[in-house]
């Protein structure tokens, strides 16, 4: 205020602080006078706001881009920063947090210490981080501050093994004027300060510098000189040539008012040449000590940053980054990258070359709280038991099984315990959205388990890579094996061309019989023989050659259906289900309850199971009799119903993509990465196959399932032709032996013995029958005794035509008896010729 009010300055130079500049500017504003500041970094300052502020060095948010990809080279997925209370302090972090955010990493926690906080604060906030797992601290503070804290870390052994630490400039660029004994306390720390390039004129100037500083301060041995008094002289510099361009003699302030009773502000005035002058700043334009001059929006642009490493009793360069080349190892910035690997080599806490993972297990060696849960559905996944003799909780199952594999493929240790998510009762606690919200409200560290990957989950929690195939599809039963239906060789041909087909044979029989009937003897006689001739040329013309082709296609249509396997699905996809109203089924629990409705089911529709024999029986039963007629769910949970039912079910449909089954981390953290990369190590090696065997068996095809395969024909695809054949001659055998008893009933109700009519009824139906149209013959039988007290039956012939005389035959043993008064003859050297009228049959008593 004295300056402008009594020196009438032109321009203020040396604002040190952002606090200080904070106050300065409103003067500076009011008074129209530019203020420069080569070290006020503080964001929160803005040329908008204040447009009489030049500020000739860097801001804050600048170097945030920096850090942030020197995280997301390295992968660490947390970071912590530590920052003291101040408007210095505090400015950069929310440009820090948002720069940490943009590389996918995460900030779980912020340490604040005030602006003057004792050793036993310091400690304490320590200790705090000492119990997280995140290992990796960006610290933002004043120099004095900064060194009493790294001193306390060391003491903590916060400086060893597994601990990152990355200082901003504010500490990097004073490094020169700090302590050797707290330097030696920040080994391995990595900090990002501005690049100055080298030159000639840098070079004679720092050894003037030095020269002159070591004449004023001769009980120093060592100096050098920093950034910020190359800022101070390239600004006082461009005040100079601005000043020298504009050729201003005198200072010229205008006054307010002649008011009296006025603070010494409100007197100051307004400078004339202030505007002009703050204009002229602003175009100028050199290659200063620092780089370039060059100013944009009221202060210097972003310049290319130096990344150190802290090694011995200073610094070591190992790095640079640039808003355009990004990261480098090498100073001319000609490739653009974001990976360590181009960086130099860099000695970590703990005098080590290896990589910090960026996250440790806490000081209290508190094993990782996994929660798995507790529905009792698919056992093959998951599996929760109590051991009766010590109580203790047994969990196994597919999930459980990769979630081992991985972690034990993993470079560390991890330790961790399986907890229930149950009641004290030991039923579950919840479904799997309840049991997902636990991870982000911390009472589980992770979830294990067939938990499917959901963008609303993935909105508050973290997921790994996929363990298990993904999608959503319906099972539902098939059809009938319609080869072992009787009937099958009427499906060929419809009902229609069956009829068709009959009547037409019909047709063409009796098309014939019209045209034969007047000149074939063979198509006259009785009215049944003359259908039954129509009826032989009907079938006669299937040699005809559209009947050929008629034969040939239902040949073919039915081997088909025959040798070839067809399982139907009694429905095709989801718009079945809605048109026919059928009730669904899915898992109790399950996310698939809302997929299905809004795929159109309606919910009065759904019905909840618990497990694959619940399925089984629901799906058995079918919607009428209080089942279902389809299960939608997810392709594991089909999988393992399919391969115990594979007969029985199949799936149908489009299958809705989903992500898979899951393990569940915190938002954010650094684990999530190392466990995916170990599930993928694991499901591309032998040991997810095992595990599949184990928990879901040998992996064979059903029989009845896949391709469609050609095999033998059996009995059951011909039970109807065979019946029909065999009804049609059971029925001629019937009607023949009906008629034939009916001629013979002679003997049926002759006095012989059952035998003598066997034997007469034999003879009889093995005889030649004579078919004649002039007339018909009858059949008697005649008993009689033979002279030696046999009986004899004797069938005896009237035939109505004219005959010779009657004869009748006698036959007793080897004699033969004529009935014409011959002698009876015992020569068995001539034939004797069989009456045709009579037979006798003598059997001995």
């Amino acid at each position: 205020v004295d300056l402008i009010k009594n020196v009438q300055v032109q321009a203020i130079l040396g604002p040190q602080t952002s606090s200080e500049a904070v106050f300065v500017v409103d003067i500076g504003n009011k008074t129209e006078v530019p203020i420069i500041s080569f070290s006020a970094t503080s964001p929160s300052i803005s040329f908008t706001k204040t447009p009489y502020l030049i500020r000739t060095t860097l801001n804050d948010s600048k170097q945030v881009i920096a850090i942030a990809a020197i995280i997301k080279s390295f992968g660490w997925r947390e970071v912590v920063p530590i920052y003291e209370d101040t408007d210095y302090g505090k400015d950069m972090i929310p440009y820090l947090i948002d720069a940490i955010q943009d590389v996918n990493s995460h900030v779980p926690y912020r340490s604040v210490l005030c602006s003057s906080p004792t050793d036993v604060q310091i400690r304490g906030e320590l200790y705090k981080l000492m119990t997280m797992q995140t290992r990796v601290f960006v610290v933002h503070m004043r120099t004095s501050l900064g060194s009493r804290l790294f001193s306390i870390a060391n003491e903590l052994r916060m400086m060893s093994k597994g601990y990152v630490w990355i200082i901003t400039d504010g500490i990097t660029d004073l490094l020169s004027s700090m302590n050797s004994s707290i330097v030696e306390s920040m080994q391995g720390v990595l900090g990002i300060k501005a690049y100055v390039p080298g030159s000639g004129k840098l070079d004679n100037f720092k050894r003037r510098w030095k020269r002159i500083f070591f004449q004023k301060n001769p009980d120093i041995d060592e100096a050098e000189l920093n950034i910020i008094g190359l800022w101070a002289y390239d600004s006082v510099w461009a005040l100079a040539t601005a000043v020298e361009r504009l050729n201003t003699v005198s200072p010229r302030y205008k006054k307010l008012d002649n008011r009296t009773n006025t603070t010494d502000l409100e007197n100051l005035g307004i400078s004339e040449n202030g505007p002009t002058l703050r204009d002229s700043i602003l175009q100028t334009k050199f290659q200063g000590l620092s780089g370039e001059f060059c100013l944009k929006d009221g202060q210097l642009q972003s310049s290319t940053f130096k990344i150190i490493n802290l090694v011995g009793k200073g610094e070591r360069e190992i790095g640079f980054w640039s808003p355009t080349h990004g990261l480098s190892g090498n100073s001319d910035l000609t490739t653009k990258t974001s990976s360590q690997t181009n960086l130099r080599a860099i000695i970590w806490p703990g005098e080590t070359t290896v990589v910090p993972k960026g996250w440790e297990m806490p000081a209290s060696e508190r094993k990782l709280k996994v929660g798995v849960p507790r529905i009792n559905g698919f056992s093959n996944f998951v599996n929760v038991e109590k051991d009766r003799k010590t109580n203790a909780t047994l969990v196994t199952g597919f999930c459980i099984d990769v979630f081992k594999a991985a972690v034990d493929s993993m470079k560390y240790a991890l330790p961790y315990e399986f907890v229930p998510f149950e009641k004290a009762d030991g039923e579950s606690a919840g479904d799997y959205n309840e049991l997902v919200y636990q991870v982000y409200l911390q009472n589980y560290d992770v979830v294990v388990g067939d938990v499917t990957i959901l963008a609303k989950r993935s909105n508050y929690v973290d997921f790994t890579v996929p363990i298990t195939e993904s999608g959503v599809s319906i099972v539902v039963p098939v059809k009938e094996d319609d080869r072992k239906n009787a009937w099958i060789f009427l499906k060929p041909l419809t009902m229609e061309l069956w009829l068709t087909t009959g009547a037409f044979f019909i047709y063409t029989g009796f098309v014939i019989w019209v045209l034969e009937h007047g000149i074939n003897k063979d198509f006259r006689g009785k009215p049944s023989q003359q259908v039954g001739t129509i009826f032989y040329f009907t079938f006669s013309t299937l040699v005809f050659a559209h009947i050929l082709i008629l034969t040939s296609s239902y040949t073919a249509s039915l081997t088909s259906m025959l040798t070839v396997q067809q399982l139907q699905p009694t429905i095709k996809d989801i718009s079945d289900l809605k048109n026919t109203g059928d009730y669904v089924g899915y898992l109790s629990g399950s996310f698939v309850y809302e997929l299905a409705q809004s795929l159109g089911i309606h919910s009065s529709k759904l019905r909840p199971y618990g497990n694959v024999e619940a399925f089984h029986e629901a799906l058995s039963k079918g919607s009428q009799n209080g089942g279902v007629s389809a299960i939608i769910d997810e392709i594991p949970y089909i999988k393992v119903l399919l391969a115990k039912y594979c007969t029985k079910y199949k799936m149908v449909g489009p299958t809705h993509r989903t992500a898979g089954f899951g393990f569940v981390f915190r938002k954010g953290s650094p684990l999530v990465p190392d466990i995916s990369r170990a599930i993928l190590n694991v499901t591309e090696g032998d040991k997810m196959e095992a595990i599949d065997r184990e928990w879901f068996g040998q992996q064979v095809s059903c029989q009845e399932q896949g391709t469609t395969t050609s095999e033998s024909l059996t009995l059951d695809s011909f039970k109807g032709l065979f019946m029909i054949a065999g009804v049609a001659s059971a029925t001629a055998f019937l009607v023949f032996f009906i008629i034939f008893l009916y001629e013979h009933r002679n003997i049926i109700t002759s006095e012989c013995s059952v035998s003598q009519k066997i034997s007469a009824m034999a003879v009889e139906f093995d005889k030649e029958k004579e078919i004649s149209s002039r007339g018909s013959k009858k059949i008697d039988f005649l008993s009689a005794r033979t002279t030696d007290g046999r009986e004899s039956c004797v069938a005896e012939y009237n035939v109505s035509t004219p005959q010779s005389p009657a004869t009748s035959v006698s036959v007793q043993e080897d004699t033969v008896f004529s009935t014409e008064g011959s002698t009876p003859s015992t020569d068995h050297s001539k034939p004797i010729r069989e009456p045709p009228g009579v037979i006798e049959i003598t059997s001995v008593n």
